[in-house]
């Protein structure tokens, strides 16, 4: 082997170890239930179904995605879901309503549901993550009450302060604007079963 060619190689070599060694490795993220610390509303345990659930296609990634302005967005190839959204979301609803509800047996979309089963219906519009500030979540929602009931229909936008810097605080407040949803749900299963 030539001289030229073994110092190439081995500047090669040089160079693919150190830029291995110098990428970042990538931190994973998940939604989570929040603590119920205040009154729940009175609503007799129940079978509920959540799902389908919808999410804007431009966080319906693996990547989390920060609003940096009115135009422009961010994806971090190194700060991920770890599932998706559209599977994260119902879970974590299915928990915050569990708390609202005790008692209740809440199952996620497509598990069998029964007709006795309040369908919950979600379609979320909005899930900004500015890189800093407030997040900003905006859901359509829908209780169908069990055996074809008149379904009572809702918008719930929610601002919650990101208490830190950093994508903890950032999933943290996005876990705080969904169990406000989950408690406007409940409230409107109250409203369904007093019809």
């Amino acid at each position: 082997m030539s001289r030229f060619s073994s110092c190439s190689l081995g500047m090669i070599v040089l160079t693919l170890v150190a830029g291995c060694a110098t990428s970042p490795s990538s931190q994973f993220y998940t939604l989570s239930p929040v603590q119920v610390a205040e009154l729940r509303p009175y609503v007799k345990p129940m079978a509920i179904a959540i799902g389908p659930v919808t999410v804007p296609e431009l966080v319906d990634r693996p990547q989390i995605v920060s609003r940096i302005d009115v135009n422009r967005v961010s994806i971090d190839e190194f700060a991920r879901w770890a599932d998706p959204l559209k599977s994260q979301i119902p879970r974590v609803l299915a928990a915050d309503l569990t708390q609202l509800i005790p008692g209740s047996i809440v199952s996620v979309y497509p598990q069998h549901v029964d007709d006795n089963a309040y369908r919950v219906s979600v379609d979320v519009q909005s899930f900004d993550s500015p890189t800093s500030g407030t997040v900003m979540l905006a859901v359509i929602w829908s209780v169908r009450p069990p055996k074809r009931g008149e379904p009572v229909n809702g918008r719930t936008v929610v601002h919650e302060v990101v208490s830190a810097p950093g994508y903890d605080a950032l999933v943290k407040a996005h876990s705080r604007a969904l169990a406000s949803v989950a408690r406007d749900i409940a409230v409107a299963m109250q409203s369904a079963v007093r019809q």
